[in-house]
């Protein structure tokens, strides 16, 4: 089990950047990264579209939405630095609704591609140069 330390908080009050944070829970790979998602309107707060310094607190909810798919959290833990895997899992929760959403939308996707008349049509980098030799232009 994960042992909060207070020196990975950014200060004795218990809270630590968003940025940070989600750099530290993995959700992203680098901060920078991050900064963009949260500039972008991809991160809400508590239903608010944060700042990338605003302050997390345990309790908050984050909604963080990559491509087509929503993920809702609840944070548990602070930690600034960014640790093994199996640690960033336990500072966040997330709810039963979002895992529920995110399995039916993935269900959803996959049998999309089955109605797709050009899911498995592809020309060949064969086809494309007699394609062009076809037509004259090379």
């Amino acid at each position: 089990m994960v042992k909060h330390r207070p020196e990975d908080d950014e200060d004795a009050g218990g809270h630590v950047r968003l940025d940070k944070w989600l750099w530290a829970a993995r959700f992203f790979k680098t901060r920078a990264l991050a900064l963009e998602a949260i500039a972008g309107g991809k991160v809400l707060c508590n239903g608010d579209r944060p700042k990338p310094a605003r302050s997390v607190h345990p309790g908050d909810e984050l909604r963080l939405r990559f491509g087509p798919y929503e993920h809702v959290v609840h944070v548990r833990l602070l930690n600034a630095r960014r640790g093994p895997a199996k640690e960033a899992v336990l500072m966040y929760e997330e709810t039963v609704e979002s895992l529920a959403a995110r399995a039916k939308l993935a269900e959803q996707l996959k049998h999309a591609s089955v109605f797709d008349p050009q899911a498995d049509w592809t020309d060949s980098k064969k086809d494309r140069r007699e394609l062009r030799r076809f037509r004259g232009k090379g």
